[in-house]
């Protein structure tokens, strides 16, 4: 496996209840860009347009050599669940109020593109200034540690 993109944001802004894997439908000058590592996933999220899952704002730069062939870099593109999942999600994203975030885009061993979901809950801004302490203070604890051990 190897990972192409992730979204640092989705921790920091998101509490991570769970994450499942899923395919995306790609042009082929996306596959190529994707492999080149020119995909951002910042401020992006899966939405449900139908029953159908979508991947929204994800930036997946123009591939140099196609030319006229060229894909929108915006586009919404497919997610690939089975039916199961979909209305699992649909359950949970509209009683719980949960929210869809992609947190990684790698390749799979098979030389796939897959996205790695994480249905996730927003923080609140109290609770990120919290981890964000909490992160320093270990960080602190480690630093005097190794200190202690040379």
């Amino acid at each position: 496996m190897k990972i192409i993109a992730t979204n640092k944001n989705a921790y920091h802004d998101y509490e991570i209840l769970e994450t499942l894997e899923a395919g995306i439908a790609l042009t082929g000058s996306e596959v190529k860009s994707i492999r080149e590592g020119r995909i951002s996933l910042k401020e992006s999220y899966a939405d449900f347009n139908g029953e159908e899952l979508y991947l929204v704002d994800c930036n997946i730069s123009p591939y140099h050599a196609a030319n006229v062939f060229n894909h929108e870099p915006l586009r919404p593109r497919k997610l690939l669940l089975h039916k199961k999942e979909l209305k699992r999600l649909a359950g949970k994203i509209q009683e719980k109020g949960l929210t869809l975030v992609p947190t990684k885009v790698y390749l799979n061993d098979r030389g796939l593109v897959k996205v790695e979901l994480a249905l996730a809950r927003g923080k609140k801004t109290y609770e990120k200034r919290e981890a964000i302490k909490k992160r320093d203070v270990e960080r602190e604890i480690r630093a005097a540690i190794k200190k202690r051990l040379r």
